[in-house]
């Protein structure tokens, strides 16, 4: 099987986004981050299921932002509930979390010699993080092709957004329909100690609203 790198946090989108990876034909080799990130609960659970999904590696990296803190993800800012201020880009944005991910992705792709790099973007059903964005995925792109060793001689890597143009709904019925448990995945940004999710923050509205619209129950526990 031909390998690729996906960017796996254990959400909802990252986790149907390698059972995508897979049924194209890819053998996952799972990247996940601890980096400082204000609960533990999402990260518990991308250990739980990437074995379980068939990642033939799982690792993850460990890097501190809230040293730079600047996100209520990172720092001890309050996270927003129920549709709170929509109009500039949420604080639960991560100062370039993405870029900086996918720099590790790439290199750890260089390393194993896989050509396809896969990240659970969406540009529909989302936040408004300007990282999750098609001119982003192709900016990205393009650094890559000029940046990598195996870009520069000719086979350039190929980062792959499969989620980036799907509703929240359609997300999820595609999961589905590949068997994704949704039952090891979680979305909260501000889980309580137990590890429900909250139900209130922009993460877990859009993630109910998507299993309303596809006409299906959400798994995970609410508070």
């Amino acid at each position: 099987m031909k390998k690729a790198v996906i960017l796996y946090s254990g959400g909802l989108d990252s986790t149907t986004c390698m059972a995508i990876a897979r049924d194209n034909g890819f053998e996952p080799y799972a990247l996940s981050f601890s980096y400082g990130q204000r609960h533990s609960v999402e990260l518990e659970k991308a250990r739980e299921y990437a074995p379980l999904v068939g990642a033939k590696e799982h690792m993850v990296v460990d890097i501190d932002l809230r040293q730079m803190g600047g996100s209520a993800l990172t720092s001890e800012i309050e996270v927003p509930k129920d549709g709170a201020d929509q109009t500039q880009i949420p604080i639960t944005y991560v100062p370039a979390r993405n870029t900086i991910f996918l720099s590790f992705a790439l290199g750890w792709a260089e390393v194993l010699g896989a050509q396809d790099i896969y990240i659970g973007v969406n540009a529909v059903d989302y936040s408004g993080y300007p990282d999750c964005r098609p001119e982003f995925i192709a900016a990205f792109q393009a650094m890559a092709d000029l940046a990598t060793r195996a870009g520069v001689e000719g086979n350039p890597y190929k980062i792959q957004a499969p989620l980036i143009n799907l509703t929240k709904a359609q997300i999820i019925e595609r999961g589905l329909a590949l068997g994704v448990d949704y039952r090891y995945t979680h979305s909260c940004y501000d889980p309580a100690e137990d590890g429900r999710a909250c139900g209130h923050c922009d993460s877990c509205l859009l993630r109910l609203k998507g299993f309303a619209d596809a006409g299906s129950s959400d798994p995970v526990a609410y508070v």
